[in-house]
């Protein structure tokens, strides 16, 4: 039986003793360890699969961690966090106490840069570039790995134009596969498609263009050939360029054929890749299905209304809008800023666009959102999925900022509804003619309600709703979380204490209402899934201080940390907004 050589492969310093004729080998037991790890725990697969090759090949030629080695996003670094230390303890990646599911800086000092949204890369290893020139230190190589998809943010050409016209020691490697986590869309795809058919002559080179030294496009899985290629660069000077093609799912026929459905596909049997039923049958919906259902709804009586969503079709459910009116929904790629200000010149010509951006990645796009939207009112409508904690994928991925951000923006609506019937009603209500923008936040997952679809009603903008009456306590909560706090009442023998009011609406606040709270109750307890500073609780409290309502408040969210990865339901028990918090606080709670 041959030996494994993955066994003897702790480090990076043991696989460059290894003879090149041996690599191969690595690979596939590189591969099959991460299929079988993956299978049981759920995580990042295709996109790991496709570089396996890759990662190898840049950790033998360079002498990292000395040299930096920077992955685009980190989707695709499972088999670099294997060979750099973290192998015996991969079968916790993405869990509570255990290993980031992206690179991060405080985990390993193979991790030159944490990431874990898009088109960083190229900019952090110019910066490191040119600091190690500053630093005299001209021998050190800088290595971005970025994506096809990844490069065709506005980020990564801002990097490249930059380096361009610099002399610094950077190597920017193409992982060319003609996807990110849905199909490369756009004119840069279509060029990158020509290079590989040999269409496009060496003197037709946009990458030359930018004053890199350019070679490729070359096969990504064939090891001697990377190797070589690598090497060769290491000795040249300046800004360089490696145009590699890969294949996301290499090594697993299923994830080969499809490559959407195994970028993450939960659990699956590690030798045929074959996805483990989910029983889903009489399950509620998931959010982003609502969204993705409404749309059409809505769109089938609406000729007016527009779906944009930055590269993220599937995962937002912006694909249904698609299929049914390919005229009227894009995919325009990462690009989160363009998507805000497309929204934005669609709008100024009175179409009612619903622009969705996951919650993390609007942070991408702030400004737009002030300048080019709020500033001038104009009525996009903003649908957020992934509002609050997003579980294994950690803290680059919560959207827990949002209440934050959004709610200090003049004439910017902010809703965020308790269930999926409210958030038909709140599409319903946008696209009737709202005079401003407005952002509607709702989180990963599931509902609570079968019958979701119900006869849409319009709601009234800026109107609180009381969920439960009760003598002593108010407790005001936004969005889902509202949820949890129901739960908990209905447990408790002391449930008549508190009233409980769910707020659709973070911005305007319901004013009277508030009021009314305050004169009939003896305090208030504030509870969102989003950050405690500046967030629904602040709002609350900030209106009745400036009011001159005195009257006692405890806010309960998310703490001023990053919560890293676990579970939701972990999550919100670490910030004590889970269920069973929740009781004990309420059973026990001083008035």
């Amino acid at each position: 039986m041959q030996s494994k050589l993955l066994d003897q492969i702790n480090f990076p310093v043991e696989l460059r003793r290894l003879q090149v004729n041996q690599l191969p080998q690595v690979a596939q037991e590189l591969r099959d360890f991460i299929i079988d790890i993956v299978s049981q725990k759920g995580g990042h697969l295709g996109a790991s699969l496709g570089v396996v090759e890759l990662t190898i090949a840049l950790h033998y030629v360079f002498n990292t961690p000395e040299d930096l080695l920077i992955w685009d996003v980190g989707h695709q670094a499972y088999g670099h966090k294997i060979l750099t230390g973290r192998k015996d303890i991969f079968h916790k990646n993405r869990e509570e106490g255990g290993i980031s599911g992206f690179p991060k800086r405080n985990e390993s000092e193979y991790d030159a840069f944490g990431v874990g949204h898009s088109s960083t890369s190229i900019s952090a290893a110019l910066g490191m570039a040119i600091a190690s020139k500053l630093n005299g230190d001209f021998e050190k190589q800088h290595i971005a790995v970025i994506g096809d998809a990844s490069l065709a943010s506005g980020m990564a050409f801002e990097g490249l134009n930059h380096a361009g016209v610099t002399d610094a020691n950077l190597l920017v490697v193409l992982n060319d596969n003609a996807i990110g986590i849905d199909p490369s869309v756009g004119a840069l795809k279509d060029y990158l498609t020509a290079v590989k058919q040999g269409k496009n002559p060496k003197a037709n080179n946009i990458i030359k263009s930018l004053n890199f030294d350019y070679s490729g496009p070359i096969d990504g899985h064939d090891l001697p050939k990377l190797i070589s290629e690598l090497e060769r660069l290491k000795k040249v000077k300046g800004p360089k360029f490696l145009h590699v093609i890969t294949t996301k799912g290499k090594g697993l026929q299923l994830a080969e054929e499809d490559q959407v459905k195994y970028h993450a596909p939960g659990k699956f049997e590690a030798k045929t890749g074959k996805i483990h039923p989910n029983n889903e049958d009489n399950l509620p919906p998931k959010f982003q299905d609502v969204f993705g259902h409404t749309l059409v709804e809505l769109a089938e009586k609406n000729q007016k209304i527009i779906g944009i969503t930055p590269a993220m079709p599937t995962g937002s459910s912006m694909k249904f809008m698609m299929d049914k009116f390919p005229d009227r929904a894009f995919d325009v790629g990462i690009a989160e800023q363009h998507a805000v200000t497309l929204a934005a010149g669609m709008a100024t010509q009175g179409m009612t666009v619903f622009c969705n951006i996951y919650s993390t990645f609007l942070q991408r796009a702030y400004d737009q959102v002030i300048h080019d939207v709020a500033l001038q009112d104009l009525p996009v409508v903003f649908c957020l999925d992934r509002a609050g904690f997003v579980g294994e994928d950690g803290a680059t991925h919560h959207g827990v900022f949002d209440i934050a951000f959004l709610s200090c923006i003049p004439n910017l609506v902010l809703a965020a509804p308790i269930n999926e019937i409210e958030l038909r009603n709140l599409m319903f209500t946008a696209q009737l003619g709202l005079e401003h923008p407005i952002a509607i936040r709702y989180p990963r997952g599931r509902g609570e309600i079968l019958e979701w679809k119900q006869p849409f009603q319009k709601i009234e903008v800026g109107k609180a709703i009381k969920l439960s009456d009760g003598s002593k306590v108010a407790i005001l909560t936004t969005g889902t979380i509202g949820n949890n706090v129901a739960k908990a009442l209905h447990s408790i023998s002391n449930k008549d204490d508190y009233s409980h009011y769910h707020f659709p609406f973070v911005k305007p606040l319901d004013r009277g209402l508030l009021f009314n709270i305050a004169q009939n109750h003896k305090s208030i307890i504030t509870i969102e899934d989003g950050v405690k500073i500046g967030g629904f609780g602040s709002l609350v409290s900030n209106f009745y201080s400036e009011e001159k309502v005195n009257i006692l408040i405890h806010k309960i969210g998310v703490p001023d940390k990053f919560i890293e990865q676990a579970t939701v339901q972990q999550q919100q028990e670490i910030c004590e907004f889970d269920v069973n918090s929740l009781k004990k606080l309420f059973s026990s709670y001083n008035f």
